[in-house]
């Protein structure tokens, strides 16, 4: 194999990822040459919706892998929180990379954290997950949609449009933009569960030994591990980002998983949450295990009317 081609967005956020990898393969692997294709997808043209009512974060991949499938891309690189538990055929998520930091961050220019929050303040975020669990630790906040690039939203913040935004810290650390705004604050995984995957990159291959192999040695075990029971667990309940659903896996120091997971109605007035810690040999299974406490606890009814209220 003498040459690779990544299909990537063209976003900074994808631009730094997918550059990121290229430098990791052709450091690794003698005389293979990486380039770059940019795909725009539908999640960018349409940023005046908000992801639940148009189709998801999918949108974010479908002509990326279109490109692949027609042959002229071998990988795709993609926040792994974006991409969809079933992969369409033909196509694998061949290797999950050693996490940068999966929380949320509140970014503001006035207000250090969530607590100096003024009453009323108004929140920048689309994520139906974010919004629940915002609500419910300050129920008086106002929730506004916010779209576009992890610049646009930050630009968005300093033009007054909004009190603070609520990002993931992982792109606010690989940009570089920790210094962008007066106040980020790292929100706690007790405070508020992030989404499956997050911080993360999922590699997308054709199913290609040689394409395979090369892509497998991007495979970080700890990050394999975690994600493979928030996208159990996340596949079980069928939920993806038109409902509300936060699940984080991490593996400890001395080898056991702490697993956190919350669900429920987007204005944070009904949740169900669990937190369970576990032996690293139980994590094939326990995804769907704790998804399907879930289900018997009512979780399927709390999410329809979650889609339900999301779409309204």
């Amino acid at each position: 194999m003498k040459k690779i081609t990544i299909a990537t967005r063209g976003s900074k956020l994808a631009l730094w990822q997918s550059n990121h990898i290229k430098g990791v393969l052709e450091d690794n692997f003698e005389g293979l040459e990486v380039e770059l294709k940019i795909i725009i997808t539908s999640g960018d043209k349409i940023l005046d919706t908000p992801l639940a009512k148009i189709g998801g974060k999918g949108l974010f991949l479908k002509e990326i892998e279109e490109c692949m499938l027609r042959g002229e891309a071998q990988i795709a690189v993609h926040s792994l929180k974006d991409v969809p538990t079933v992969m369409p055929a033909g196509l694998i998520l061949a290797a999950i990379t050693q996490r940068e930091d999966c929380r949320d961050a509140l970014l503001s220019q006035k207000y250090s954290n969530i607590d100096s929050l003024p009453n009323g303040a108004v929140i920048g975020t689309s994520s139906l997950r974010r919004k629940m669990q915002i609500k419910a630790l300050r129920p008086d906040l106002v929730i506004k949609d916010l779209r576009g690039n992890v610049d646009t939203r930050i630009r968005k913040l300093k033009d007054g449009e909004y009190d603070a935004i609520i990002l993931a810290s992982a792109g606010i650390n690989r940009l570089g933009f920790l210094d962008s705004v007066e106040h980020i604050y790292n929100i706690s995984i007790d405070e508020m569960v992030p989404s499956m995957g997050q911080g993360a990159l999922g590699i997308e291959c054709i199913n290609d030994s040689e394409i395979l192999k090369i892509a497998k040695f991007l495979q970080d075990d700890d990050s394999m591990i975690e994600t493979t029971i928030e996208r159990a667990f996340v596949d079980k309940l069928e939920g993806g980002c038109q409902v509300p659903i936060g699940v984080n896996a991490s593996v400890l120091e001395n080898g056991d998983i702490d697993v956190k997971a919350t669900l429920g109605l987007p204005d944070g007035s009904e949740r169900l949450d669990e937190n369970r810690v576990i032996k690293k040999d139980e994590y094939k299974a326990f995804g769907s295990t704790l998804a399907q406490e879930f289900l018997d606890k009512g979780a399927r009814e709390l999410l329809d009317r979650a889609e339900k209220m999301g779409f309204n």
